[in-house]
């Protein structure tokens, strides 16, 4: 029983972390890419910078999808091999 507990706090724990890295990386990378990195750096006009912020935050999307499911599935493995031994 208290394996289980553990695990489940670390699924939570895991969770949390990535829907917080959900919310704030894409979020923050838009506002930040849209006024330093095109319209500050490269000069573009707003149109063109709302286009290209809009692709970072995307990318972003995926690339920290793509890490939860990869921590999910190790982190699943593991408790799968942890639970065989038993």
């Amino acid at each position: 029983y208290f394996r289980n507990e553990g695990s489940l706090t670390s699924s939570l724990r895991t969770l949390l972390f990535f829907t917080a890295l959900m919310i704030t990386l894409p979020i923050g990378l838009y506002f930040s890419s849209k006024a330093y990195v095109f319209e500050g750096s490269l000069g573009m006009s707003d149109r063109d910078s709302y286009f290209y912020a809009a692709i970072v935050a995307v990318v972003t999307v995926h690339v920290v999808l793509a890490l939860f499911v990869y921590v999910a599935w190790n982190e699943g493995s593991r408790q799968w091999r942890e639970g065989k031994q038993d």
